[in-house]
């Protein structure tokens, strides 16, 4: 058996999927990159998620915020923060022409359905499914499907998850996605519904039988006892019609290695979300040599980078850049 803190301990071998051992190379090793690789590929297709700038993208001149990301050397955007027609309160198609006059293009977009009824803005993320609230979910893909077919985005993906505490919740949250898929493609955005993880959907669901059996248990906390959420999405939603966009570093951070659920998912695992704690290559959690070679093995096109927090007081673009750079460096990378 083991817990959290033993797993984050042996985290760096855990990300290589055991190749690293059969090897004999060091978790420090790997991830390591040099300070000069020699010339500098220019053709890497770096994508940004722009959360990674959400507290000063929109502070001043928008349009040179977007031309500072270019000359990071990213190409592509996954949006954040869409709403009624705009992002970030920037009219939608106004941003749209901002973007492609900085020499990047929208491929993504991160979007949760909204109670557009609801009193309280904060409250507003429709967070528990139900056969009644699936007409206003599938009004929300209506709308905001069209809106970013009008953007020319290539995927539209669902970042957080509903409520999940029990197997027939999850299997109603498929068919909600199945159903929204369809809404989607009808708008003209091809590849339907996609799904981004955190750590929650590594959490597990136990039936009631196995509830009763563990009662008592003194282990029970450290068992894996039940289905994990994000393996119920995958069982119970249509391949057809849903996709899924690993984020590699939330996967390691609910236990799971994203290399194995690649091998294992290579025809649902569309899109990746490159992260790590902070600054890539730091941390020493993320194995990135191993993550970028089964992306490449799978066929995966596009895979953004996201900066959740800077703890070392540097601001965003700051950080956006060395995640840039390091990946610009990366031997590894394409």
């Amino acid at each position: 058996m083991s817990n959290r803190r033993d797993f984050l301990k042996n985290m760096g071998l855990f990300t290589a999927s055991g190749l690293l051992a059969s090897k004999g190379t060091s978790a420090s090793v790997v991830n390591h990159v040099p300070e000069t690789v020699g010339e500098v590929h220019a053709g890497k297709e770096i994508g940004l998620q722009i959360y990674s700038l959400s507290q000063e993208l929109y502070k001043g001149d928008v349009a040179a915020n977007l031309r500072k990301v270019k000359d990071m050397g990213y190409s592509k955007l996954e949006l954040a923060g869409y709403g009624k027609g705009a992002v970030g309160g920037v009219p939608m198609m106004e941003f749209k022409k901002m973007v492609e006059d900085a020499g990047l293009k929208i491929v993504s977009s991160h979007v949760n359905p909204v109670d557009a009824s609801a009193s309280d803005p904060r409250r507003a993320m429709i967070r528990e499914y139900s056969k009644e609230i699936t007409p206003k979910i599938m009004e929300y893909w209506k709308a905001t499907a069209a809106d970013h077919a009008k953007l020319g985005c290539k995927y539209l993906i669902q970042p957080m998850m509903p409520t999940i505490t029990t197997h027939d919740e999850a299997k109603l949250v498929c068919d909600v996605f199945n159903q929204a898929s369809d809404v989607i493609k009808a708008e003209g955005i091809a590849t339907g519904f996609g799904y981004h993880n955190h750590n929650m959907e590594f959490n597990r669901v136990a039936t009631k039988e196995q509830q009763e059996k563990m009662k008592g248990n003194p282990f029970a906390a450290f068992m894996k006892v039940g289905d994990q959420i994000y393996d119920l999405m995958l069982k119970d939603t249509d391949p057809g019609k849903v996709y899924f966009e690993m984020d590699v570093y939330w996967t390691v951070m609910g236990q799971n290695d994203p290399v194995e659920y690649m091998q294992k998912h290579a025809d649902r695992i569309k899109v990746l979300h490159i992260k790590d704690r902070a600054v890539f290559g730091q941390s020493g959690m993320m194995n990135f040599e191993m993550i970028f070679k089964q992306m490449y093995a799978n066929g995966i096109k596009d895979y953004f980078v996201e900066l959740e927090r800077m703890p070392d007081g540097r601001t965003q673009f700051a950080g956006v850049k060395d995640c840039a750079d390091y990946l610009i460096k990366a031997p590894f990378v394409k």
